[in-house]
């Protein structure tokens, strides 16, 4: 079997997909692909579908959706395959989906983002450009995008969205220790567009137009920023972000590339 979470649900068995067309399903299959091997109890699996208005019949009805996603899977593995009922099984208390975790396609990216982090803060840049690009490729979208979410998979959702906006600040993290500053202006442009308060990505837009040759246009950036936080927030930019600015406006050699740090990110530069 093999699952993805991260853009449109799917899940495919023997090439045909199992993934149910009714909404309460979805979700459920959902919620049990993103902890395959864990027993989702029944609470849990109900508060998502109903969240605390449960119906008279919840159990009952819980039970159906089970049924219909055994059946839909039964057809897919065709006979002679391993029951249904051991694939999507009944535990104590919920249920789980034995799959192994590298089945799904979550927790591929989980390992690859791990593998890249630790090669980053190693010093080994080649490897952490490559594997968190890797990880960044495996997406497709927002997380779930077309089944609707209840409060735990809201949560799942908020979280994987936050994951991949931590590990794309990474990946360009390591694209400026490479030297990589000009290829990134269009990407960080349109970052720092989508996420007007982020100063991370603005502190790597702000280095990335410095080594490009750019520095007026990296002071603007750090003023437009300080004149939004003061506006919508009523607060200046961090320490490290005013630091920066500084180095800028007194060119600073530690900024060039050259003499980047080999470990943390830019942002890291000013932070004490």
């Amino acid at each position: 079997m093999k699952i993805q979470v991260l853009g449109p649900l799917s899940a495919v068995v023997n090439g045909g997909s199992i993934v149910p067309s009714a909404g309460k399903p979805r979700q459920i299959l959902a919620l049990l692909s993103l902890y395959p091997g864990r027993v989702m109890p029944v609470p849990t699996l109900m508060e998502e579908i109903w969240g605390t208005d449960l119906p008279h019949s919840a159990l009952t009805t819980l039970q159906t959706y089970i049924l219909q996603l055994r059946r839909r899977l039964g057809t897919a593995m065709g006979p002679g395959a391993p029951g249904a009922k051991e694939v999507l099984a009944t535990r104590h208390g919920g249920y789980v989906l034995q799959v192994p975790p590298e089945s799904v396609d979550v927790h591929a990216y989980e390992g690859l983002m791990a593998g890249g982090q630790e090669a980053f803060e190693q010093g080994d840049d080649g490897r952490a450009a490559d594997l968190l690009r890797r990880a960044l490729r495996l997406w497709e979208g927002p997380a779930l995008v077309d089944v609707r979410v209840g409060p735990i998979l809201e949560i799942e959702v908020m979280r994987l969205s936050e994951s991949r906006l931590v590990t794309t600040e990474r990946r360009i993290d390591v694209d400026l220790r490479l030297g990589r500053h000009t290829e990134l202006l269009a990407e960080l442009t349109e970052l720092i567009a989508r996420y007007p308060q982020h100063e991370g990505l603005h502190s790597q837009a702000m280095v990335a137009l410095y080594r490009s040759g750019r520095q007026a246009t990296a002071l603007d950036v750090y003023r437009r920023l300080r004149h939004r936080l003061i506006e919508d927030l009523g607060v200046e930019p961090s320490p490290q972000l005013q630091r920066l600015h500084q180095a800028m406006l007194t060119v600073d050699p530690a900024l060039d590339v050259a003499a980047g740090p080999k470990r943390g990110s830019t942002f890291d530069l000013y932070a004490a």
